[in-house]
Parts: C-alpha cells; sequence; structure tokens
C-alpha cells in the first residue's frame, strides 16, 4: 500500500515538474488525475510521500475532501494559502519538520480535528484562538514554550487530546486578548500622540497666527508713527512758515514806519532850509543896502542916513556882544553836531 503511494505521489511530482515545459491544460488535467487516485471518500492521503511542500492549488479543486492526511513527510512550512482551504475538517501533519504556522491559520473556521504530534513548533499564531470548532489537538513531541507546553498537556490519549484543544485555545484567547489589549493601547497610544501633534500643530498654527498678527499691529503702528511724523513736519514747516511771513510783515511795518520816520521830518527840513535861504537873502539885502548906503554916493541922501547910523550901532554892539556871540555859536554848532548825530542813529 505505501509503495503504491509513493508510486503515486513520484508520478505527480514528475508531472509538476512537467508542468514547466509542457502544456499547461495537459498539465493541469495530469494533477487532477494523479490527485484523484489519492482521494477516497472525503479523505485524501498524502502520507509517506517524501513532500516538503503541500499542493494546496489541487486541494483547493476538491472541496468535498474534507479530510487531508499529510503526515510523515518532510514539509517544514504550510504556504499561507493554505490557511483559504476553509473546507477542511481534519488535517495531519504529523512527524512533518514544521517549525511554524500561518499567521492567518484561524480562518480554518471549520476545522475540528488536528495533529501537530512530532514536529518542531515552538509556538502557534494569535490567530489560532479564532479556531473555535477545534476539538481535538496533539502537540506533543514539540519543543513548545513552557506556557503552551502547560496547557498543551501529555496528549497521550483521545480525552487529552480533547483537553489539549480546549485549553489550547483558552491559552490563545488570553495570548489575544493581549495582543487586543496591547494592540488597542497602541493605537490609545497613537490616537493620544495625534492628539498632541494636531494640538502641537494646532499651538504652531495660533503662535503664528498671533505673530502675523502683532507684525501686522506694528506694521499699522509704524505707519501711524511715521504719519504722525509727517503730518507734524508739516504742521512745523506751515508754522515755520506762518512765522516767516509774520516776521517779514513785522519787518515790513517796521520798514514802512521807518520810511514815514524819515519821510516825515523832510517837509520840516524843507521849510527850515526856506527859512534859512529867505532870511540869508534878507541879511544879504541888508548888507546890500547898507553897503549902498555906506560906500557909495547914496551915504548923504536921507535915506541912508538912518542906515548908516543904525550900521554904525550894530557894529558898535557887535564889538561889545563878540564874546556872546562866540559863545551862541559854539552852542549852535554842538546843538548843529547833536541834532546830526540823531538823525544818523534813527537812519541805523
Amino acid at each position: 500500500m505505501s509503495s503504491c503511494q509513493c508510486l503515486v505521489s513520484t508520478i505527480t511530482l514528475q508531472c509538476i515538474l512537467a508542468d514547466l515545459t509542457t502544456d499547461s491544460r495537459m498539465s493541469k488535467n495530469s494533477k487532477v488525475l494523479n490527485l484523484k487516485d489519492k482521494i477516497s471518500g472525503n479523505e485524501v492521503d498524502l502520507s509517506l510521500c517524501n513532500l516538503t511542500e503541500v499542493p494546496v492549488r489541487e486541494l483547493a479543486l476538491f472541496t468535498k475532501a474534507t479530510f487531508v492526511d499529510l503526515s510523515c513527510n518532510n514539509i517544514t512550512s504550510l504556504p499561507p494559502e493554505f490557511c483559504n482551504l476553509t473546507h477542511l475538517v481534519k488535517v495531519d501533519l504529523s512527524k512533518n519538520q514544521l517549525t511554524c504556522l500561518p499567521e492567518d491559520v484561524g480562518n480554518l473556521v471549520n476545522l475540528q480535528h488536528l495533529d501537530l504530534y512530532n514536529n518542531k513548533l515552538t509556538v502557534l499564531p494569535v490567530s489560532f484562538s479564532q479556531l473555535k470548532s477545534l476539538k481535538w489537538l496533539d502537540l506533543k513531541d514539540n519543543p513548545l514554550e513552557a506556557d503552551l507546553a502547560k496547557a498543551a498537556g501529555d496528549c497521550l490519549d483521545e480525552k487529552q487530546c480533547k483537553q489539549c484543544a480546549f485549553k489550547v485555545l483558552q491559552h490563545m484567547n488570553g495570548l489575544q486578548d493581549e495582543v487586543d489589549r496591547a494592540r488597542e493601547k497602541r493605537l490609545l497610544r497613537e490616537k493620544e500622540l495625534e492628539r498632541k501633534r494636531e494640538m502641537k500643530q494646532r499651538e504652531r498654527e495660533a503662535r503664528d497666527k498671533e505673530a502675523r498678527k502683532q507684525e501686522k499691529a506694528e506694521e499699522k503702528e509704524k505707519r501711524r508713527r511715521e504719519y504722525n511724523a509727517q503730518m507734524a513736519a508739516a504742521a512745523a514747516r506751515e508754522q515755520q512758515k506762518k512765522k516767516s511771513e509774520e516776521k517779514k510783515k513785522k519787518n515790513g511795518q517796521a520798514a514802512d514806519k521807518k520810511v514815514v520816520v524819515e519821510l516825515a521830518p523832510k517837509p520840516r527840513r524843507s521849510l527850515i532850509g526856506l527859512m534859512f535861504k529867505l532870511l540869508l537873502l534878507l541879511l544879504l539885502g541888508l548888507a546890500g543896502v547898507a553897503a549902498t548906503c555906506r560906500l557909495t554916493d547914496l551915504q548923504k541922501e536921507p535915506a541912508c542916513v538912518p542906515v548908516n547910523i543904525f550900521v554904525d550901532d550894530s557894529l558898535s554892539w557887535a564889538k561889545e556882544q563878540e564874546g556872546v556871540v562866540r559863545q551862541l555859536v559854539q552852542n549852535l554848532s554842538s546843538a548843529a553836531k547833536e541834532f546830526l548825530e540823531s538823525t544818523q542813529t534813527s537812519k541805523n
């Protein structure tokens, strides 16, 4: 029986290798035909075939084959696609070289019987806890970690294997809860970190907004100061202009007053000059009359006699009043000098 199975397995492997060089359709038909030879009812017997991989694609074609026997091979791992064989109810993987199971093994929701005896498993994936239909499990002769080995027990008989399935599921549910809590904590931590990042972002945006607002206020205040400075400068220039105009106006009024003051005495000076000229003419006239009556033949005329007498008396009086006249001349000279100086000062 075993020899025939190995022979069929060898033929099947040869067909798989031939698939690389022959027509794919013919190769597929060969595989199906060879796998059909392994099927008996709902069981596919691939034990003792020296397999290193599981023919997942071929097994997926036979959904009515719910029991797969892969024991006594050299299988080191199961492909992820194995977890898509959800029609499987019983799987025998005993006496292989398995070091781990796929992470999604929990997808085998209909699996009730799982034989993992004599492999190299140390842990089970957390999704193992999702195998709610599992009733029988054998994990003996595996280098399991302490907690998992304690939950698995000895698995020496049917009862212990059932207990192993129950306790291992409990153990894996605990691990699943721990993973869920850790994931929840991680999510909460990430959410908190995200919230803090958002808060920091909002604070940074608020600071930037406040800084921009402050910058705008400072710019506005700067423009206001510049405007006030310009207005003050304009007002100062206007005030200076008014002062200059007032000063010019005052200077003009003062100049007008000076002109009036300077021009006002001119009629007086003209009158004095006219009187002086008249007096001079009168004196010249009297001198001419006196000279005529004194020095010409008219001196004996009756009209010249009083003139000659007046001239003689005047000369006698003048001689007598020489000192007084001299003093009077000096006083007149001083008065004239002072008058000229005061006139010069008023012009300046």
